[in-house]
């Protein structure tokens, strides 16, 4: 399939320590969603996706599809 879209979104146990890390490596521009706890990310060109705080107690962070 030509141009699939997918979103990614990494639950993780330190949102801050995680923005700043991917931000360094790659250089995405996040953004943070008013009134939520999630944070967009966009990777330039290509389909981006969000970071959040993991919701489930004692699971590594991770990244779904």
């Amino acid at each position: 399939m030509a141009n699939p879209f997918v979103h990614v979104e990494l639950l993780t146990n330190d949102v801050t320590k995680a923005k700043k890390f991917y931000q360094g490596l790659f250089d995405w521009k996040l953004e943070d969603m008013p009134g939520m706890d999630y944070t967009m990310i966009n990777v330039g060109a290509g389909t981006g996706g969000g970071m959040m705080k993991n919701p489930v107690p004692n699971m590594p962070s991770h990244w779904m599809a």
